[in-house]
């Protein structure tokens, strides 16, 4: 199954959010590359834990599924399915509406992890390691038991 992954990063989604933050900052080559690599990634930890995905659109998914059956030769049109488009579209845009909110999500979430990086002076986690240089000739020593 082929993914067209510019068609993905237009969609609302955190991938979305993703793309226009690095986009932002490398460009839309490097972006397009990136967000291909963490789609590849995601592909993986899904199919090894084998779970659905959190941001899936299930009438999306329903959608392509019947067109995939209708071109196998499914009968077309079904007594049964009367009206049953209009309350699809109200679907599909309550999806595409929690896709938004999701994108938000993550939008907000870097934004605030951004924050707490820049309070942080040195390279590492723990303040003071960074800037406390070498421990001058003081080496480590283990104990051995006789």
């Amino acid at each position: 199954m082929a993914v067209n992954l510019f068609s993905n990063v237009r969609q609302p989604g955190p991938l979305r959010a993703f793309y226009e933050r690095i986009r932002a900052r490398r460009g839309h080559s490097v972006a397009i590359v990136a967000a291909a690599r963490k789609l590849a990634c995601l592909f993986w930890c899904l199919l090894t834990r084998e779970e659905d995905y959190a941001y899936a659109q299930p009438s999306l998914t329903k959608k392509k599924l019947r067109r995939l059956e209708i071109t196998a030769g499914a009968p077309r049109y079904s007594a049964k399915a009367t009206g049953i488009w209009s309350a699809n579209d109200a679907v599909r845009n309550a999806e595409r509406e929690l896709a938004r909110q999701a994108e938000v999500a993550y939008a907000r979430t870097v934004h605030d992890w951004h924050a707490t990086q820049a309070k942080k002076a040195g390279a590492s986690a723990t303040p003071g390691h960074a800037s406390s240089g070498p421990s001058k000739g003081q080496v480590a020593r283990q104990t051995t038991s006789p």
